[in-house]
């Protein structure tokens, strides 16, 4: 068999050259959309993603140049600049080399990410032919050539000091990722009948006696300690917890957050920092009858008053900085941990630290300012000299924002390390969105790993015919894998940091995302492909060495070969109750759900259970103005349809009694039998995890977040029925409370 051998010849048009040059940069040029129409990708379409990603597209010859340049730069390099593999891969690796040093001999050295190194000295002209080409008159070799050690976990760096430079100081270096198979899993969890379930709640909406008009850390650890006495089960899932300005209707999400590597500071409670008891001031204020009528009216209040909250938070927060700040000059232990804390996060913290800051002054400066787009030229660049001057003139506010992530991140690390006290198996299980502001602080920190002129989105289905767009730029994929994937790995890390679970929101994103040109709508989107074995072993490997379970929210348009491939890296699926359908519209039945799989019946974006029987999802679209009249109709036609298909399976399977209502025209409302047996029917199937959402426990009629409003509808504000403490006092909690127990034990769901 010959090896394969890359050439390069002209494009006989422009189409051609275009089709070929949206190939290269991994755009696809169809898709099929979920009701299975074909959809051939504009070639304005083409041309316009692949100008976003710097490629020249004015003619034939410049798409060529761009391809033909590609190619070159490919076979240049001895190595990639990243390499991802596998630590039971093959103990080798390909080298390309020009045909005149093929004869030399090269020298590879791994440089291990903990300390010291392996080498070996190499025949290339000895070692197997892989791949060959010929470019700009040059031929190149590309040869398997063995690594000088076996394979380890880690970040490591491979050098390659070829042919008459073997012996120099000159080397090409590559990041090389050596990952795990197969996410990790608890060793409880590895039995065929083992199975798990837990509560997933709002932070924000969490209810108590004693926070501050929104759930904090304490409120995390009194329903950990509910959780574990009272439903006994093995997790409590979170919202997303990362950045948001706290700004409403429009920066509120948890979806869409400032700033994918830092968590919202709101979440913290202030009583709980070392500093609060060294702070007389701090003490006289909290206690004063002003302050507590503050806090008690927004606890009163109905929905999550972000400003307030963040706004009394901060303050409040400055004063026990002061007093940090005292300790901070003396050189305390405290003080030693948490300079070592910030030299761990490094650029990270400081890029992140730095615009709070400015953003902070700036809006001060001037009201109308809100967007760091807005901010004055010098600093709109975080390696502008006006910058690092605001940075060191403003030392102490940038130093604020850094102890505030501190206090928050030892926070929920007392927090799972409580849930471990408990001995909950998986403990606190997160949730990485997978948006970022293209205002807030990740675009302004970290620019060129995004990419300009485009949009993300989705393709028309049952719920947006015309298609979704999401307002977000596109990460720019080569730049992450020449920078050896450090940002995707971070956000990762910092996502599943003390938890010990992680979904990972639309996780199709590894595969392929939907891109939308600028000026274009999201019907004339098409997708662009990811490196997803990449990306999921990187998922893989900061899985294992967190011990954190990964959960992948494969809801939507699902291609063929994304499930399997979720399943071969140990990705758990996300099955939900409403979606889970034969082609022909039938339910599927308990047995037919998957093994490695998270189920529940809902999520945040989607009616409650209540909701859904009510149909409380439509008539709040109908009020937002999101559809007519006619729509309405038809979508509570629809709805009673579905309604009785779900009575007919459950009554088909005994979950509901005999004398129980068939007919779902005259069921009106969830009745507490319906509740019961679509929670037994979920409990009942084989998937590993199992989740109820804090608004199907407790029968609330109305989601957290209505997609296609913002100030139409309460969005992310939405508090839970109940305090932490009636969830144990309140009869009818309690009720639910013990409905839940009753399948988690008889369905072998207990602590694990």
């Amino acid at each position: 068999m010959h090896a394969p051998h890359t050439t390069f010849t002209p494009s006989a048009t422009y189409d051609e050259a275009l089709d070929r040059a949206a190939t290269a940069w991994g755009i696809e040029r169809e898709y099929w959309d979920i009701f299975g129409r074909h959809h051939p990708a504009p070639q304005e379409v083409k041309r316009s993603i692949l100008e976003a990603l710097g490629v020249d597209a004015s003619s034939v010859a410049a798409l060529d140049a761009a391809v033909e340049q590609r190619l070159w730069q490919e076979w240049c390099r001895p190595l990639p600049k990243t390499l991802v593999v596998s630590v039971n891969g093959p103990a080798e690796i390909e080298v390309s080399l020009p045909e005149p040093e093929a004869a030399s001999t090269i020298r590879l050295e791994i440089v291990w990410e903990d300390s010291g190194s392996s080498s070996n000295f190499v025949e290339f002209q000895h070692l197997p032919l892989a791949s060959t080409a010929e470019l700009r008159g040059r031929r190149f070799v590309r040869k398997r050539a063995p690594l000088p050690a076996p394979l380890r976990l880690g970040y490591h760096k491979l050098v390659c000091y070829p042919a008459a430079l073997a012996n120099s100081g000159h080397a090409v270096v590559c990041n090389f990722i050596v990952c795990p198979d197969r996410a990790w899993c608890p060793p409880e969890l590895s039995g065929d009948s083992r199975k798990a379930a837990g509560i997933i709640v709002s932070l924000y909406g969490l209810r108590s006696d004693r926070n501050w008009g929104c759930g904090d850390t304490t409120d995390l650890e009194k329903m950990l300690d509910w959780l574990v006495e009272d439903v006994r089960g093995s997790f409590l899932g979170l919202n997303p917890l990362h950045a948001i300005p706290n700004r409403t209707p429009y920066n509120t999400s948890p979806y869409l957050p400032n700033c994918t590597f830092y968590r919202n500071f709101i979440y913290i409670d202030p009583t709980r920092a070392k500093e609060f008891a060294e702070s007389p001031r701090a003490i006289r204020l909290f206690a004063s009858e002003k302050f507590q009528k503050t806090l008690q009216s927004l606890r009163d209040s109905e929905f999550v008053e972000y400003e307030k909250v963040a706004r009394l938070k901060i303050r409040f927060m400055k004063l026990l900085f002061r007093r940090f700040l005292e300790n901070y000059r003396q050189g305390t232990a405290c003080a030693s941990e948490f300079e070592a804390w910030c030299r761990a996060e490094g650029e990270l913290l400081d890029r992140y630290a730095t615009y709070c800051a400015l953003d902070e002054v700036l809006h001060k400066r001037d009201r109308n300012v809100w967007l760091w787009t807005q901010w004055p030229e010098e600093y709109r660049d975080p390696e502008s000299p006006a910058v690092k001057e605001f940075a060191r003139k403003h030392w102490r506010l940038v130093l604020f924002y850094k102890y505030l992530q501190w206090e928050l991140d030892r926070q929920l690390e007392a927090v799972q390390r409580y849930a471990k006290s408990r001995n909950l198996s998986i403990g606190l299980y997160h949730d990485l969105a997978l948006a970022t502001d293209r205002y807030g602080s990740d675009l302004w920190a970290h620019r060129r790993f995004y990419v300009a002129g485009a949009r993300v989105g989705s393709p028309p289905d049952d719920f947006s015919p015309n298609g979704q767009d999401w307002s977000f730029p596109p990460p720019h994929s080569e730049h992450h894998r020449d920078d050896g994937y450090r940002h995707f790995a971070e956000t990762i890390r910092k996502s599943c940091r003390h938890g010990g679970a992680l979904r990972i929101d639309h996780v199709m994103r590894f595969f392929r995302l939907f891109w939308i040109p600028e000026g274009m709508t999201a019907a004339q989107g098409t997708y662009v492909r990811e490196n997803h074995e990449d990306l999921l072993r990187i998922l893989a490997l900061e899985s294992v060495r967190q011990k954190v379970v990964i959960i992948g929210e494969d809801l939507g348009t699902v291609e063929p070969g994304v499930r399997e491939a979720l399943e071969r890296f140990g990705i758990l699926s996300y099955r939900l109750f409403y979606f889970e359908k034969h082609g022909d519209g039938r339910f599927r039945l308990p047995h037919e759900y998957p093994r490695h799989a998270l189920v529940s019946p809902t999520t945040h974006d989607l009616p409650t259970l209540a909701g859904f029987w009510e149909g409380k999802d439509i008539v709040s679209r109908r009020a937002a103005g999101v559809i007519d009249d006619a729509i309405y109709l038809a979508q509570m036609n629809d709805r009673l349809r579905e309604k009785q298909k779900i009575l007919d399976m459950l009554f088909s399977l005994n979950l509901l009694p005999a004398w129980f209502q068939r007919s779902a025209a005259q069921l009106p409302y969830l009745t507490g039998e319906l509740h019961n047996a679509i929670i037994g029917f979920l409990a009942s199937t084989p998937s590993l995890l199992l989740a109820i959402n804090q608004e199907d426990l407790t029968k609330e009629t109305q989601q957290q977040n209505l997609p296609g409003t913002t100030a139409e509808y309460p969005n992310w504000r939405r508090k839970m029925r109940y305090t932490v403490s009636q969830l144990r006092t309140e009869p009818e909690a309690g009720n639910f409370t013990a409905m839940i127990r009753h399948w988690i034990s008889r369905t072998n769901r207990g602590n694990v």
